[in-house]
């Protein structure tokens, strides 16, 4: 039977040629589409890990959803024991501390506010490396005066760098507390809501003006991020018990899940709409072939043959068709995404940014085997309705047409 649909499809090259065309292109479609969406996935996710969140985040049980007000109910003391418990799991790199507040910042004309962090700036160095500083330099641990920026907060206070502020906040007791500090640096994250209220000052600075010793959150930096959701589970064992939460990037960046989820349904309407491209191609070149073959058919079941036998026959006939064609448009979706990978696609600010990118079509086993089966399902669904039309002709009727 399979050698049989080979020399079928091989009898009629012209017409097989344009039908392995037609599932190629559908096929290379759904891989560079869906390559494209999966860099967006992956890039979004290392910006916001290496420019905000880390990989994981441990805190006080519920700081996350009630920590925002009041930071100062949250605290983690003594935490020197947690950080070496995290940091001796083999998966992570690095655990720093940031303890969180909000005041205003006072350019001696106006004041605005700002939501401020204390963190560890040789720590966080490392882990920023998508936080691009605009004017001035990173935040060094002798800053003991010195502030970071958000771009946004910046303009809007007319700051540069070696310029004054004074920072006003509220202590844990109520007092208020005041800080004059020097601007050393001014950055841009991936989110410009962020940059327009972000100060980051040392976490001795901060704990000095909180008057605290403790921080709100340990922030944990993997060696890998595809180990998140492992060593949260090994961490969420660890912790049981002791009122810790642990909380990975995806659930601390809402706008990711909501970028995924959007994106993913706009994929799957798109890989329907290929779908329906590469059935109708295909179908249209299948009625042809099956249809001007009925007398062969008949000629098939004369012989001894079954009515189930040429319905088999054909579907076999697109089965190669769609394994060759969508094994073609695989390769060439490969090369052309390696391809435009190495040179990339400069794409403009996403939503809620000032930070172009650069775009790439990155390659997963399951992007590619989608397509694949795509490709291969559509062309044999393109053969159900006329090998099931040609089975239920009668074989007088499929003998006349050779006449």
């Amino acid at each position: 039977m399979w050698k049989l649909a080979l020399r079928n499809v091989l009898r009629h090259k012209a017409r097989s040629a344009f039908t392995l065309l037609a599932i190629g292109a559908g096929v290379v479609g759904l891989i560079l589409s869906g390559g494209f969406v999966q860099d967006i996935f992956v890039q979004l996710g290392e910006t916001l890990i290496h420019s905000q969140s880390g990989h994981l985040q441990v805190s006080r049980s519920g700081y996350h959803e009630k920590g925002a007000r009041s930071p100062e109910k949250y605290l983690l003391e003594d935490d020197d024991e947690l950080r070496r418990s995290i940091a001796s799991l083999p998966q992570v790199e690095d655990v720093m501390g940031r303890v969180f507040f909000s005041g205003l910042l006072n350019n001696g004309r106006s004041d605005l506010p700002i939501i401020g962090e204390g963190v560890e700036p040789d720590r966080e160095r490392r882990l920023g490396s998508n936080l691009r500083i605009t004017a001035g330099r990173q935040l060094q641990d002798g800053d003991a005066g010195g502030a970071l920026l958000g771009q946004g907060l910046a303009q809007a206070l007319q700051l540069k760098p070696g310029e004054r502020a004074t920072l006003l906040l509220n202590t844990a007791g109520g007092a208020i507390n005041s800080l004059d500090v020097e601007v050393v640096g001014v950055f841009q994250s991936f989110s410009k809501d962020y940059d327009a209220r972000a100060v980051r000052i040392p976490l001795a600075t901060a704990q000095d003006l909180l008057a605290t010793t403790g921080v709100n959150t340990l922030v944990i930096s993997l060696r890998r991020t595809e180990e998140t959701d492992r060593v949260q589970r090994l961490l969420d064992e660890r912790l049981a018990g002791q009122g810790l939460e642990v909380k990975n990037w995806r659930e601390l960046n809402d706008f990711y899940a909501k970028t995924v989820t959007l994106y993913e349904v706009q994929f799957g309407a798109l890989r329907l709409i290929i779908l329906l491209m590469v059935l109708l191609s295909v179908a249209n070149s299948v009625n042809m072939s099956v249809f001007e073959r009925v007398a062969e058919f008949g000629t098939m079941m004369a012989l001894g043959n079954r009515s189930r036998d040429v319905f088999r026959l054909i579907l076999a006939e697109n089965c190669l068709l769609g394994m060759a064609g969508a094994g073609l448009g695989v390769a060439l979706g490969v090369i052309l995404a390696l391809t435009l990978s190495a040179v990339g696609i400069p794409m403009p600010p996403p939503p809620n940014s000032d930070l172009p990118y650069t775009a790439r079509i990155t390659l997963t086993p399951a992007v590619v085997v989608s397509a694949f089966a795509i490709g291969l399902v559509a062309t044999v669904g393109a053969a159900l309705f006329p090998a099931l039309k040609v089975r239920r002709i009668p074989l007088v009727d499929a003998l006349r047409q050779a006449v």
